[in-house]
């Protein structure tokens, strides 16, 4: 049972990583990046459809992203998808491309994103203390259901406190990494 436990809760701290990783990578920093396209869905032929099931993105150089539609007639769709998002960028077109010139941040709108990015941290982070709670209430019920002998009880406690340490740290470490990205000029 303890080994049960374990594996269920590398899991789902891994999953809280993976969200994780997943929200920053939206975030948009100084460097032009496809990655905060992603959230962006186009109205086409009726339906909401991801940008990059409707044209290809590209990143021709540091401060600008590129977008060809493969059907012209989506240009206009794509366009007003990007101005209501909450990106900040104006595309521009020249009738089969468009551009997206990614504008320097502000300090203080560097300053204002790192305060976004550790606020998604500190929610990794909870979420992982959440599955260490979860995991040392499985291992307590199945000790007092005699299921679990007190050694491999106790055994299981330290070893899901050393894991939710290591996964901590990765957080601790990506942040760290977003973080120089957003603040690099």
């Amino acid at each position: 049972m303890v080994d049960e436990v374990f594996a269920e809760t590398k899991s789902a701290m891994q999953k809280a990583i993976d969200a994780f990783q997943h929200e920053i990578a939206m975030i948009r920093t100084g460097q032009a990046s496809a990655s905060v396209l992603e959230g962006i869905r186009v109205e086409y032929y009726g339906s909401q459809v991801p940008l990059n099931q409707v044209a290809t993105v590209s990143i021709p150089e540091p401060r600008m992203i590129t977008i060809q539609p493969w059907d012209k007639t989506a240009i206009p769709p794509i366009e007003k998808a990007i101005q209501i998002s909450s990106l900040g960028l104006t595309p521009s077109n020249d009738g089969t491309l468009i551009r997206l010139p990614v504008p320097q941040l502000t300090e203080e709108r560097r300053t204002e994103l790192v305060k976004i990015v550790r606020g998604m941290g500190e929610e990794c982070k909870v979420s992982i203390r959440n599955a260490r709670r979860d995991a040392n209430e499985m291992l307590k019920d199945g000790q007092k259901e005699g299921e679990v002998p007190e050694d491999d009880a106790k055994k299981g406690h330290d070893r899901i406190q050393k894991m939710t340490d290591e996964f901590v740290d990765k957080i601790e470490q990506l942040l760290a990494t977003k973080e120089a990205d957003i603040m690099e000029v």
